[in-house]
């Protein structure tokens, strides 16, 4: 769990980035509209994600389908919350909605650049050198 935790937090700390940036920005009411958005993408993309790292440990032939539950999930419950605050005067709602479309952009775009980055075996390095793949050791020699 500490490995899920330390992707999560080099994929959030740009994001972070793009949020204090555009909280420095644009000041006043819209600089608690890009916290609050920024805040938002953060918590909603770093819960999706570990859970689907512990679907892809646990139960890794549901991975496919669970990845696309909770994009699904998230995108409902954004809808919501939207539709909750769509008439608060508390923050900018225009800055909002433009730091939550830029903070996701940057999530997807540093997962892709770490995930192109990292060092994924595609060979079992444990697995024995003499079995022939598929299971058919012996079967071709009859």
């Amino acid at each position: 769990m500490q490995s899920d935790m330390r992707e999560v937090l080099r994929i959030a700390t740009p994001t972070a980035a793009v949020g204090a940036i555009a909280t420095l920005v644009v000041g006043g009411k819209g600089a608690i509209g890009a916290v609050v958005g920024c805040v938002v993408v953060i918590c909603f993309m770093a819960l999706g994600q570990l859970a689907l790292q512990w679907v892809a440990k646990a139960m890794p032939h549901l991975f496919q389908g669970m990845g696309l539950l909770v994009y699904s999930v998230q995108l409902v419950l954004l809808l919501g919350l939207i539709m909750a605050i769509r008439n608060t005067t508390l923050f900018d709602l225009q800055v909002f909605a433009l730091t939550l479309v830029v903070s996701v952009i940057t999530w997807i775009v540093t997962q892709t650049v770490l995930h192109a980055r990292s060092k994924t075996l595609y060979v079992d390095p444990d697995g024995e050198s003499g079995k022939a793949p598929g299971g058919t050791e012996g079967k071709h020699d009859q």
